[in-house]
């Protein structure tokens, strides 16, 4: 399978073209959408615009994300939420956990994070990708070059699930890959100066390729 992954979009249509064109160009089998995908105006329309795109589009919410657009996405016919839900796509499980509340040198899923952790952890497997907004802590997670900002909650998660690849974003300058035991973590944010990820998913092994 080849995934196409992206975040931190923010509303921007010239963001939207480029991945449109990628999509043209690149033939992926699918779009995943890791989070702070719209802005504070046009959510609507933006999330129509990206209905329009010609392959299935998997999506999380980030923090700039309202919670109005899941009923915008659950109107769609190419875009699935996969927040707190599991979606096979090619027998391959994709989960999902929306949300992300930044605070000082740290972030976290939500309020209420320790139910949505619990409620994500029953049905993560080794097999799953995982899509979340914020990157775990300690990978692909620094501000300003020196300081983490990831979500401890969801690096304990991955620690005891063990999901084969996470599909994260909002760190905007933490854009990579890196291995966190056995899984891989892929930060594709397009938010400073990028396209997003190209992602080789094959049973023995994945390969990334950052787009410019």
């Amino acid at each position: 399978m080849l995934i196409y992954a992206a975040a931190d979009i923010h509303g921007r249509f010239d963001r939207l073209q480029t991945i449109r064109r990628n999509i043209e160009t690149h033939r992926p089998d699918i779009l995943v959408l890791a989070g702070d995908i719209t802005g504070l105006r046009h959510s609507r329309f933006f999330i129509d615009q990206i209905n329009t795109l010609s392959i299935p589009v998997l999506a999380v919410r980030g923090n700039s994300d309202r919670e109005k657009i899941d009923r915008f996405i659950e109107a769609s016919s190419m875009i699935s939420s996969i927040h707190l839900n599991q979606l096979l796509i090619m027998e391959i499980p994709f989960i999902g956990l929306s949300g992300t509340l930044p605070v000082p040198f740290r972030s976290r899923i939500c309020l209420r994070e320790r139910t949505c952790i619990d409620r994500i952890e029953q049905i993560t497997t080794r097999d799953s990708v995982l899509v979340v907004h914020p990157p775990p802590w300690g990978f692909l997670d620094k501000v300003f070059g020196r300081f983490h900002a990831g979500c401890r909650s969801i690096a304990s998660l991955i620690l005891r699930t063990r999901p084969r690849l996470v599909i994260c974003g909002h760190i905007h300058e933490g854009r990579g890959t890196a291995a966190m035991g056995n899984s891989i973590i892929v930060n594709c944010s397009i938010g400073r100066n990028g396209a997003g990820t190209l992602i080789k998913y094959n049973i023995d092994r994945i390969d990334t390729i950052e787009l410019p």
